[in-house]
């Protein structure tokens, strides 16, 4: 069965911790993340009685607590037996001890517990807390697939956040074009020319670099709908197109934001006054994914509401995720449709293109896609062991499955059409009747990704 070969692949907790300095959990948008509609199991608190020495002391009730949550929430069933060994092995990790002078009286719960109340009460109290942090860190480093999960201090959520909104609050386009925040439309043309021509005269490595972000920016600013959205959030826009050939729509999804499938809507009705157009493109290439929600809102638009559209695994179920939003009218007129990947298109990309093979909706063309198959979501812990801070667990939730039902992770999702396949060119048209589309598509794939 399925669920069998999933839960092999990843059934054994690591039995070797690696820690590489001192672990740092980089927020990057991997696997998808739950940005508002969520279906997983809820998360049960730990709010034990405080009866015992083991739960009065506030560094292990911050430790068991996450052992609860971690045990409901993990895409994998996790008995108390395996979770007492991990903790075991973390604690002597970020101790920098060996195993034996952490020993682990019972392999439950209730033993977990006597062991982090009886490592902890020996060291100084100055350090309990570091301890208790850095335990909890590498026992999440190591849950499979490793490195997924963490520890998020509230400084480390907001910039998880961000990054799922496509917000970079270290960027300033207007800036980089050399012009006030809020400067209209025209001004920033006018600007924008003007340093095109300083640039472009200069003619150096520095100088191109310069350029390109000031272009970024020209694009971005002088569009009502992406300055708008800038100007409001900082949210760059994620969706950009052009016409190939006179009957192509080439649309590059460079990432997954709240605001792509309405910039995808944007794009789609604007390009409805263009005559001729019959085929269109979707360039996943570089595609980081985002939010997982969006799938189910984008393949709505192509299948219509209330259709299959993926499943996600956890815990030996699968739950089945149906599409939101009735087809699009416009996109109807597109007789053909192309999605390029390559080996950094991730997540939430990763699944759209899983289901665009499954429902013949679009032919795939490239290579295989990077095997980021997790979903990620945030669970607050409500010990406090810091005052005026409080922590998040970010833990893998479920997992996403290809158009074959195998597992994403670690596999990818490979192309209907390989381009690494030399002579690739050639099954272009067994997969495509248009002439136009097969033109555009040996064009695009000469070039980057593009954003302009």
């Amino acid at each position: 069965m399925m669920e069998n070969k999933i839960v092999r692949r990843y059934l054994t907790l690591p039995q070797e911790i690696f820690l590489v300095g001192s672990i740092l959990l980089t927020i990057a948008i991997g696997g998808g993340y739950w940005y508002k509609h969520r279906t997983h199991t809820p998360i049960q608190l730990f709010k034990p009685p405080i009866t015992t020495e083991e739960t009065k002391n506030i560094y292990v009730r911050f430790g068991m607590e996450a052992f609860d949550s971690i045990q409901t929430n993990f895409w994998k069933k996790s008995s108390e037996s395996d979770l007492a060994q991990l903790y075991q092995l973390s604690l002597a990790k970020a101790a920098s001890t060996t195993i034996d002078s952490i020993p682990l009286t019972a392999q439950t719960r209730e033993g977990t517990a006597k062991m982090l109340f009886a490592y902890l009460s020996s060291v100084p109290e100055e350090k309990r807390k570091e301890m208790a942090i850095n335990t909890l860190t590498v026992a999440l480093y190591n849950l499979p697939p490793v490195g997924r999960n963490g520890v998020l201090s509230m400084q480390a959520q907001t910039a998880l956040r961000n990054n799922v909104s496509n917000i970079d609050t270290s960027k300033d386009l207007y800036k980089d074009i050399g012009v006030e925040k809020g400067t209209t439309t025209e001004a920033v043309d006018k600007a924008f020319q003007e340093k095109k021509a300083v640039l472009v005269q200069q003619n150096t490595p520095e100088a191109k670099k310069e350029l390109l972000q000031a272009t970024y920016a020209h694009q971005v600013l002088t569009k009502p709908d992406s300055k708008g959205f800038y100007d409001q959030s900082q949210i760059e826009p994620t969706v950009f197109t052009r016409v190939i050939g006179g009957k192509t729509l080439y649309v590059n999804l460079t990432k997954i934001a709240p605001t792509t499938l309405r910039e995808f809507g944007i794009a789609v009705l604007q390009a409805s006054t263009t005559p001729n157009l019959d085929s269109m493109i979707i360039d996943m290439r570089g595609n980081v994914g985002g939010a997982l929600d969006f799938a189910q809102y984008f393949l709505g638009l192509f299948l219509g509401q209330n259709q299959y559209a993926y499943d996600l695994f956890h815990q030996d179920v699968y739950t089945t995720q149906r599409t939101v939003l009735s087809k699009f009218p416009e996109l109807m007129r597109y007789k053909e449709i192309a999605v390029l990947t390559n080996g950094m298109t991730q997540s939430t990309a990763e699944v759209v293109t899983a289901a665009f093979k499954r429902f013949k909706l679009g032919v795939t063309i490239g290579v295989t896609t990077r095997g980021w198959g997790t979903v990620e979501n945030t669970y607050p812990l409500e010990t406090v062991i810091t005052p005026g801070e409080k922590y998040s667990l970010l833990i893998v939730n479920s997992i996403t499955l290809r158009d074959d039902g195998e597992p994403i992770e670690g596999r990818g999702v490979d192309p209907d059409v390989d381009t690494s396949v030399s002579g690739w060119e050639k099954s272009l048209p067994l997969q495509f009747r248009l002439p136009s589309i097969i033109g555009a598509v040996k064009k695009v794939l000469q070039e980057d990704p593009m954003r302009y």
